[in-house]
């Protein structure tokens, strides 16, 4: 019974992150109806700057809580400005053109980061290690930590979204960017806002997993597809759904990666068996919507 609560509860966890990753996604795609593939880089580099901060503390003796304060909100601040660069530089100039050029961006986006931080005096190939004074103070209350730190951020923007002025104009350009700028919206601003908010959020998911695994430039390609199937499985577009996504992937991963007659790297598998299936039998997910279109 303990072995199944604490699965449950590593399950949670990673599923928390991989739903931050996934709000993501779903914000920007419900906002421009863009699938940004660089989030996932966004992420790894949310883990990077959380790795040099996190060293820069302890190299300066700072407490536990000191760290991880500068470290959560040094890595959320900049990887902000990061989302900001993007959708203003990358994304805003193509904002009419073919949704085509702009995923053949996002790609690029992408590829431009990975091979950034894989330069040596960026970061460099080799895997490395958040500082042993926070792992090991943080071993066995990591799961906990993350669960914790993941379910009040995810509620936050919740209530940011669905109960604040920001919230309304973010839903109103959703549903159509031309009429909310009539309406006296600044889209513009609402744009960057939801890809700020979003980058935020990658950045702490980045934060937990490079403490929980290791930080390499690599590490948002496969991470950020696991949080683009849970966005797909919750509802591509759909908060709550993204959510679900995430709890869930991270729960079937778990599971499967705790059955001793089962290989471990069989996990990764199952997660892109279950986007397939998730696309053949209903394409627009779990609490997603199929919206009409008037002609």
């Amino acid at each position: 019974m303990d072995q199944l609560s604490d699965q449950l509860i590593i399950g949670l966890s990673v599923g928390a992150t991989y739903a931050l990753i996934a709000l993501g996604y779903t914000m920007v795609y419900g906002v421009l109806k863009l699938i940004n593939f660089a989030h996932g880089e966004v992420y790894m580099v949310g883990a990077v700057c959380g790795y040099y901060l996190s060293t820069w503390m302890n190299e300066a003796g700072a407490p536990l809580w000191v760290s991880l304060l500068v470290t959560f909100a040094g890595a959320m601040i900049l990887c902000a400005m990061l989302g900001f660069t993007i959708e203003f530089c990358c994304y805003r100039p193509l904002r009419k053109s073919p949704r085509l050029v702009a995923l053949i961006t996002a790609i690029g986006v992408s590829l431009l980061l990975q091979n950034v931080f894989l330069i040596g005096n960026v970061f460099g190939p080799t895997p490395r290690t958040y500082p042993i004074a926070i792992t090991q103070s943080l071993s066995g209350y990591l799961d906990i930590l993350g669960l914790g730190v993941s379910v009040l951020l995810m509620a936050v923007m919740t209530f940011v979204v669905y109960c604040t002025r920001t919230g309304m104009a973010l839903r109103a350009v959703s549903f159509r960017v031309d009429t909310a700028s009539l309406m006296g919206i600044n889209s513009n601003r609402i744009i960057t806002y939801t890809f700020m908010f979003g980058s935020a959020l990658a950045a702490v998911a980045g934060v937990l997993d490079g403490i929980r695994y290791k930080v390499y430039p690599l590490m948002g390609l496969l991470f950020g597809i696991k949080a683009f199937v849970a966005a797909v499985l919750g509802g591509i577009g759909s908060i709550p759904g993204a959510l679900l996504g995430g709890l869930l992937i991270g729960l079937i991963e778990t599971f499967i990666k705790s059955q001793e007659y089962i290989p471990t790297q069989y996990a990764d598998a199952v997660v892109f068996v279950i986007l397939i299936l998730i696309l053949l039998i209903k394409p627009t997910g779990l609490l997603g919507k199929v919206a009409p279109e008037k002609v």
